[in-house]
């Protein structure tokens, strides 16, 4: 735990101002606190003594004026030092999700999205509740703790040793309770993560456990998932339901000792009623910083335990970065180069070898059989991922001397699985481009063949379309990423399988748009269908992640191989559909 709360001190650091002056009205609180017995103490004798009434208004107004520092102390206390932790939850929750969305993409292939979403949202309150409540009771307790055995030991230094007897079991009981705690808020966490886990992993694929007739299935999971959770709390109930009881009941022990050993003190007359009281009433004070300190025992423990698991991500690095001095052109021409490329995956090798040169200005084709390495190749370009072996040279550059942010740019990536964001669907298309306007947006739209379906549209651009395009087909949502796409104006255009989802009439339809954009640029398309291309400069077959045929639609045609195969079959298809 001791590791893990360095990652907080920068944050504390940065506050350090408003800590010094929460810290100093929580010093002052607990002076005024610890006065208030000795005013009394004044009172009770000068009453005894017989004193008249003014003196007796006098510790009257002193006590009300104590109370009213006091009560003024704490809420400045209050405010400040819970107002830190919320402004330092603030800074943790932004530098979580900054290094989130600079975490390479294996790593969220590791970690499951609501084990993530657990860890941002309760373990990060948890922190919070260590930093603020915890970490202000924990100085006011022990603060309180040492004035009032101070003054104590000044009045009777006898009953201030019967009055601290419980200290030495209770500080064994934080230490053993304390780590008990600490792996049991763990376990909770951890099943707190695969709860989250289970239900966004439901929620998302809501269709599919439907169609499968899953949804009895899926609640059984989550009901034995659900009691397992329930199981790991009650675990720790126990721990605290056996900690708080133990310290009130020494604290109860203590406070009868002290009765009966102060009562003896007054009638043999070495101390005074007022003494008795006072003492009494710092007994009184001594109650809630022995009861808090389990309590602060706990919070901290939680978030000690939170904290872990937030530093797991905060210290995760990103396996594909920018170079210090990273190469950024003001212009990029588009040649690309894979030397002798290799990338190894656990199940094997997607690419082996591999060896291909686009020029500028031109349009690629890949075709290949499922699995052949087609996606993995074109995503080496944005570097998505880095190969385990070779290179790949963008304008003669290896791209892992790019700057990222500048390589990115340049390149306008359709991928296979396309992912639209809960949002208007004129926001999905101008994602990343901040000051797009109306008419490019329309414009993007109309060069990706989407503008006719938007037409129907009740609220045109402006119509939402739910989590993950929920309410959009298939070929909506892929049209929807062509433009989005199309609207960067990329120098290197890469479509990833991205006319699969329509038809041949409206893929004819958007390469006929997109033959004007394609001019001029780089352009690697990826498909499984002849149609889309056969107007290519250059078409590449794939096949065990190494080039096997390369040439025009014509010279592969002629050529007897996996591509003449393919063309031969679409069209058979073809007018099959036609005679029918």
């Amino acid at each position: 735990m001791r590791n893990s709360l360095r990652t907080v001190w920068p944050y504390l650091l940065r506050y350090r101002s408003g800590l010094a002056l929460g810290m100093s009205s929580l010093l002052l609180k607990d002076v005024a606190a610890a006065g208030l017995p000795l005013i009394i103490r004044a009172a009770i004798d000068a009453l005894t003594a017989g004193q008249r009434l003014p003196r007796i208004v006098f510790f009257a107004a002193c006590l009300v004026g104590l109370c009213l520092l006091k009560g003024i102390f704490q809420y400045g206390m209050r405010v400040i030092l819970i107002g830190i932790s919320r402004d330092i939850e603030y800074d943790l929750r932004n530098d979580l999700f900054h290094r989130l969305v600079y975490l390479s993409p294996e790593y969220f292939g590791r970690n499951r999205t609501g084990d993530i979403m657990a860890r941002a949202t309760n373990d990060l309150n948890a922190v919070r509740m260590m930093l603020g409540p915890g970490v202000m009771y924990w100085f006011e307790t022990s603060l309180t703790f040492v004035l009032t055995i101070g003054v104590m030991a000044w009045i009777d230094w006898r009953l201030m040793i019967l009055a601290i007897l419980p200290a030495p079991i209770v500080s064994l009981a934080v230490i053993f309770f304390g780590r008990a705690i600490h792996s049991r808020f763990e376990s909770i966490q951890a099943m707190f993560s695969e709860i989250s886990s289970r239900v966004q992993e439901n929620l998302s694929g809501i269709r599919m456990v439907r169609a499968f007739v899953q949804e009895q299935a899926e609640v059984a999971k989550f009901e034995r998932l659900n009691r397992e959770y329930i199981h790991h709390n009650l675990k720790l109930v126990r721990v605290q339901g056996f900690f708080q009881p133990m310290l009130e009941a020494l604290i109860g022990v203590t406070f009868l000792t002290v009765l009966w050993a102060g009562g003896l003190q007054v009638v043999a007359g070495r101390i005074s009623i007022g003494s008795f009281v006072m003492f009494n009433t710092y007994m009184g004070m001594l109650v809630w910083p022995m009861i808090a300190l389990g309590w602060v025992v706990n919070l901290m423990q939680r978030g000690g335990a939170s904290l872990d698991r937030i530093n797991r991500i905060l210290h995760e690095e990103p396996s594909i970065t920018s170079k210090p001095a990273a190469y950024a052109p003001h212009t990029v021409r588009g040649e690309i180069e894979f030397r002798n490329v290799t990338v190894d995956y656990p199940a094997g090798a997607a690419i082996s070898g591999c060896s291909l040169h686009v020029c500028p200005s031109t349009t690629i084709a890949i075709v290949g059989h499922t699995g052949c390495g087609k996606s993995t190749l074109v995503s080496l370009i944005p570097r998505l991922l880095d190969p385990s072996n070779g290179s790949v040279l963008l304008d003669n550059v290896d791209v892992r001397d790019w700057s990222l942010p500048e390589l990115r740019r340049s390149i306008g990536f359709v991928p296979q699985e396309t992912f639209l964001f809960s949002a208007t669907l004129a926001e999905n298309i101008a994602f990343g481009v901040e000051d797009a306007t109306p008419e490019e947006i329309c414009h993007a739209a109309e060069l990706a063949g989407l503008a006719p379906d938007v037409e129907g549209f009740p609220d045109g651009y402006r119509t939402l379309v739910g989590e993950r395009g929920i309410t959009l087909s298939g070929g909506q949502k892929q049209r929807t990423a062509i433009a989005r796409a199309l609207l960067r104006n990329p120098r290197i255009l890469i479509l990833d399988d991205a006319l699969s989802s329509v038809d041949t009439l409206t893929e004819e339809r958007i390469l006929t748009g997109l033959s004007s954009v394609m001019r001029g640029r780089t352009v690697i398309l990826i498909s499984h269908r002849v149609s889309t291309v056969r107007q290519a400069d250059l078409i590449v077959v794939l096949n065990g992640g190494r080039v096997v045929e390369k040439g025009s639609h014509a010279q592969l045609s002629n050529s007897g191989g996996y591509y003449a195969e393919l063309a031969r079959k679409q069209m058979l298809e073809e007018e099959l559909e036609a005679a029918s």
